[in-house]
């Protein structure tokens, strides 16, 4: 019972540091969007606020708001014309001391560029200001030093070198500080109005701050600070040290020095295109048009670099070992190392071409390959959970063991994933490897087929594949690769009767059945299935572990589509799929329409 407590709370005490609000935040803590309700920082005297600010349905900043007033004014934000999503957002100081702002795909949408590594801080002060500083305690960067489109009162001049022209909105006194006006006479300008004479205790200079020409404020001139009232004087040019023809010049040169970069780029492009042109063999040259977009090739030193010279091993397989890696663009992806490839060279870059092409949502994505002499890779979208076998086989906690619709949720995907590898690819594509370790899971248990590496395609007006050598794993391969016959669809359809009868009791079948402490042939126990299905028994194919929670007609009605006799008697994908939707009860999205 304590052990039980203890695992219960620990996810608890790990998640603190960011569910409750405080003044500094180490490396590696972060808040995601759903959180938003909970502050992420506030100054020490909290007037100021930091975190997710909800600016419309669905759409947040990461912003500093005035704590205490009614409408939480806000006087920051990073992203103010890139909002991020409310599902999956995330904003995290990361071991490299760089504060990211991501969207719900991955993408940054902002980030503060800082990389001191660990014992990076950040911390909201009194005065509403943002800042990081690294372990020595010197400051890398500060949101007073990049404003959006609120001035406050504690900025001095050095803060305002980036203002841009656009409208301001001045915060008002929130703050528990004193202020003034400076005693003295003087002359201020600026090319309509200004404030002048404004003084604050932490600086000792005077503030000077530009206004809108559209203010309804009276010109005056000659007019002496008073430290009681706020006046507005006009000076001349001369005081900036600046005349309109300076000006004017100024821009010349910077449209010239644009200008003359542009065609710098446009040379160095042209001469880098026509140099890699002539490296290239001309069986190839309609491979480099494809890998465009999205789908590209990568360079083998790209890949040994995002994925830390091949540390982070997620998997393997009978086609080569699978590593965790990070682009140069942020994106988390999965690289896949190919071993004792066949395929000559040409061979190669035609698969890819086609498979870069396949894109459906419960198909794993493909972004690109590698191919240089021996080295080929695969490079993968990142799917976040595990495979579905870590969560039906073995000793699976009650947490992570799935329920009865996400089972059936599960092998509807994935029956719609190879109905379109079967039926709706311009190529005709089988994957010659379904098992449940290729049956990737998201956040939300959509099913993903991954490991396209034993895939095979052949054009529409074939019957079958010419295959020189068995694909696949024990146990979920069809009787036809032994027997030596033509090979078409059907052996995934073999495959995948024998992932649904998995689903439904539980059990690795295709590694041996145990009865009653006795070893039973897969043959003999698919019969005794069937039988008990006939009868009506179907509370002994379930899954035992899950207490009787499934819908009988959906358990009956897989184990019917689980058909593994001769392969003129199995169902087409297509026809798998609509006998599923048939018995389904929650699937209801716009885009499943059949």
């Amino acid at each position: 019972m304590d052990t039980f407590l203890f695992l219960t709370i620990l996810p608890l005490l790990t998640a603190l540091p960011c569910s409750y609000a405080q003044s500094m935040l180490s490396t590696r803590s972060s808040l995601s969007v759903e959180e938003h309700r909970q502050t992420f920082l506030t100054s020490p005297n909290d007037d100021f606020s930091c975190g997710f600010y909800e600016v419309g349905e669905n759409a947040f900043s990461f912003s500093i708001w005035f704590t205490n007033t009614m409408e939480k004014t806000v006087v920051w934000s990073a992203n103010p014309r890139s909002l991020v999503n409310g599902h999956g957002s995330m904003v995290s100081l990361n071991h490299n001391g760089n504060l990211v702002l991501a969207d719900v795909n991955g993408t940054v949408t902002w980030e503060s560029k800082t990389s001191s590594g660990e014992g990076t801080v950040v911390s909201l002060l009194d005065t509403g200001n943002l800042i990081i500083k690294d372990y020595t305690g010197a400051n890398l960067w500060e949101s007073f030093s990049s404003p959006t489109d609120t001035l406050l009162p504690i900025m001095c001049p050095s803060h305002l070198k980036n203002v841009k022209r656009h409208a301001w909105t001045f915060a008002p006194a929130q703050l528990s500080q004193r202020r003034e006006y400076k005693a003295g006479s003087g002359f201020c300008y600026t090319k309509a109005v200004l404030f002048n004479g404004y003084s604050s205790t932490n600086f000792p200079g005077d503030n000077y701050v530009k206004l809108p020409k559209n203010m309804s404020i009276s010109r005056q001139s000659h007019i002496t600070c008073n430290p009681d009232i706020r006046v507005v004087v006009q000076g001349s040019a001369s005081m900036y040290g600046m005349n309109d023809v300076n000006k004017s010049y100024t821009i010349y040169y910077v449209f010239a020095a644009i200008l003359g970069a542009l065609v710098l780029l446009f040379i160095g492009t042209s001469w880098s295109f026509l140099y890699s042109k002539q490296n290239i063999p001309k069986s190839m040259e309609e491979g480099y048009r494809t890998v465009m977009s999205q789908f590209r090739m990568f360079i083998y030193r790209e890949l040994r670099e995002a994925t830390g010279k091949f540390k982070e091993e997620i998997g393997r397989g009978g086609s080569g070992i699978v590593y965790r890696g990070v682009l140069e663009d942020k994106r988390v992806v999965a690289v896949k190392k190919l071993t004792s490839v066949s395929h000559s060279e040409e061979e190669f870059w035609a698969e890819m071409n086609i498979i870069g092409r396949i894109n459906h949502m419960n198909l794993v994505r493909m972004w690109g390959f590698c191919s240089e002499g021996q080295h080929k890779l695969l490079v993968y979208e990142y799917v976040e959970n595990e495979s579905l076998d870590k969560f039906i086989f073995g000793n699976v906690s009650a947490e992570r063991l799935l329920a009865w619709s996400q089972r059936f949720k599960i092998a509807l995907g994935t029956a719609r994933g190879l109905a379109y590898l079967h039926h709706e690819c311009l190529e005709w594509v089988i994957h010659c490897d379904i098992k449940p370790e290729n049956i990737l899971l998201t956040r939300d248990f959509e099913a993903k087929i991954a490991d396209f590496g034993l895939a095979k395609l052949s054009k529409r007006d074939s019957s079958s594949f010419n295959l020189t050598h068995m694909r696949g794993t024990m146990g979920y391969m069809a009787p036809e690769w032994a027997l030596n016959l033509p090979i078409d669809a059907k052996v995934d359809v073999y495959s995948y009767g024998v992932v649904l009868l998995e689903i439904v009791t539980g059990n690795r079948i295709s590694s041996g059945i145990t009865v009653d402490g006795k070893e039973v042939e897969f043959r003999q126990f698919v019969h005794a299935v069937k039988e008990l299905l006939e009868s009506g028994d179907v509370k002994v194919i379930a899954d035992a572990r899950l207490n009787g929670h499934f819908n009988p007609e959906q358990v009956a009605v897989m184990v019917k589509l689980a058909c593994l006799e001769e392969r003129n008697s199995r169902p087409t994908m297509n026809e798998i799929v609509k006998a599923l939707l048939a018995c389904d009860d929650e699937d209801n999205h716009p885009a499943y329409s059949w």
